[in-house]
């Protein structure tokens, strides 16, 4: 390679930042050429374009997404000289063990930080990450838009990017009603991120090119809350960062790529679910948090699940639908759905013994899911084995764990009773507090 000649990189990723990465950092860079971008963690979703609408005049044919389990043929292929790591909720071991194999095939292993890939909004951003994917981001995002829109100001959305369909038409995505997402053609995964915003009265922006979407945004907000996805960092450059910590997960602080990052960088630490831990069990977690950030302020909280309607299930033979991250590479073996049933008295059946389709693969990929399904529905496959994995349950009706309306993307003979789950303040200091402490200083400076 001369001087001249452009490094050749390859991106691995899961439909998420790592296009982010490839739109800030290598599109329009001339001494990069990006071969391909890798994809993992998301079933049915490889095997695509990064189509030339996005990636640019560089790139006439677009950019091929590959499974990731060809990293290692394609470096040696073509000759690549770096490998760029650009995904999240990973142990620390997966990342290592994912750069030993680049560096003995000859390339360089990269991990992009803040500095290059974080945007700047005209108004001020709060941005909620967390520890581990399913601790309770998504409930703390809607209650903190709700409060800000009470103190009157013009808040919009800004979510981690789920961008699982035709990439040419999801470049900026702004949904404000449910038709919005049903135009759209969102997958199960992104209604259960998206649909719970816009019950709360939200607009969220969301898609593949966050500098134009962050335009947008801007445009519509006085303030920008940047709800994230599993345990990444933001998009977005935040004046105050929220971490979210799972006390039912306590060893878990330091384990996974990029939880430990978002945690030692965080303004306030939210230790989430103390309801549901034993009180030694969150103090020790705080003493922990403190030790790996001293400057942070801890604040306790509370996801009480509560089902529509209890006495529906009291006794019941129930199948439990569980949000489908948290239970896959979340490492969860069960939600929310699981344990309201369990308090209502439920009996929960089993729905590995009825597992249709890719359910069936996904039970083998992640052994440890307990007795519950994952509401996996990235295309019509998988709503449709779904469907036949519950009808081929004897359960007498459904605990839907997920955000979503499940009822309204399968029909089923079995009644769906819905658990949901919501931010409740466990202790002072008050996330209230601080919060109102924030924006009055942000807006009376």
């Amino acid at each position: 390679m001369t001087d001249t000649t452009p490094h050749r990189v390859l991106i691995l990723g899961a439909a998420g930042r790592d296009f982010h990465v490839f739109n800030l950092v290598y599109r329009d860079d001339p001494r990069h050429e990006v071969v391909a971008f890798t994809m993992t963690q998301i079933p049915g979703v490889g095997d695509r374009i990064y189509p030339p609408e996005l990636a640019g005049d560089r790139y006439p044919d677009g950019i091929p997404i590959v499974p990731e389990s060809e990293m290692d043929d394609l470096i040696r292929a073509h000759d690549i000289d770096e490998v760029v790591f650009a995904y999240s909720d990973v142990s620390h071991g997966h990342v290592m063990h994912l750069a030993s194999r680049a560096l003995a095939a000859g390339a360089d292993f990269v991990l992009p930080g803040p500095e290059h890939t974080e945007l700047s909004s005209t108004h001020p951003v709060i941005a909620v990450t967390a520890v581990r994917t399913g601790s309770g981001k998504s409930p703390i995002s809607r209650w903190l838009s709700r409060h800000l829109r009470q103190k009157g100001l013009d808040v919009v959305v800004l979510r981690h990017p789920m961008p699982y369909g035709d990439l040419r038409f999801e470049r900026i995505q702004r949904f404000a009603t449910m038709d919005d997402l049903a135009e759209a053609g969102c997958t199960a995964e992104e209604r259960e991120e998206y649909e719970p915003h816009i019950r709360f009265g939200n607009v969220v922006f969301a898609g593949v090119d966050y500098e134009a979407i962050l335009a947008e945004a801007d445009r519509e907000a006085d303030l920008i809350v940047w709800d994230g996805g599993n345990n990444d960092y933001p998009f977005l450059r935040p004046q105050l960062q929220i971490t979210v910590v799972d006390a039912l997960r306590p060893d878990q602080l330091t384990t996974h790529h990029p939880g430990e990052m978002v945690l030692r960088g965080a303004d306030i630490v939210v230790i989430n679910k103390v309801d549901s831990a034993r009180a030694e069990v969150v103090e020790a977690i705080a003493e922990d948090v403190a030790a790996l950030n001293p400057t942070a302020t801890i604040v306790r909280a509370a996801s009480p699940p509560r089902l529509a309607d209890p006495s529906a299930v009291t006794g019941r033979r129930v199948l439990v639908v569980e949000d489908g991250p948290t239970i896959t590479h979340g490492g969860m073996s069960h939600g929310a759905g699981y344990v309201a049933a369990v308090a209502a008295d439920a009996e929960v059946v089993d729905p590995r013994l009825s597992a249709s389709g890719v359910f069936a693969e996904i039970y083998r990929t992640y052994p440890h899911i307990g007795g519950v399904l994952p509401a996996i529905g990235y295309n019509d496959d998988h709503l449709q084995a779904l469907t036949e994995t519950i009808e081929a349950s004897d359960a007498e009706l459904v605990v839907s764990g997920t955000p979503i309306d499940l009822g309204a993307l399968i029909t089923t003979s079995k009644p769906i009773v819905r658990v949901t789950y919501e931010f409740t303040e466990a202790g002072v200091p008050t996330l209230e507090h601080l919060i109102d402490e924030f924006v009055g200083g942000v807006f009376t400076a």
